[in-house]
């Protein structure tokens, strides 16, 4: 099966090795026909520290790292 890639925008690097990461997803509502923003974050991987606050990235489905983080972010 393969791995889901999301794109969206990291929003904290406080952590070791860790990137927290805002992605957006738009729809348009079933019965209002009004496009819809809705946004969740994710916490990733990131082996080398080297994403900051503002970067665009792409994340991808892993093995579970840590509690909270089953995503690494892939080099873009």
């Amino acid at each position: 099966m393969p791995k889901r890639i999301l794109t969206g925008t990291v929003t904290s690097n406080q952590n070791e090795q860790t990137v927290t990461v805002s992605v957006e997803r738009r729809f348009t509502h079933p019965v209002l026909k009004k496009t819809i923003r809705k946004s969740k974050k994710y916490r990733a991987h990131d082996e080398k520290n080297a994403f900051s606050v503002g970067d665009k990235v792409r994340i991808q489905e892993c093995k579970p790292v840590s509690k909270t983080k089953r995503w690494e972010v892939v080099a873009d």
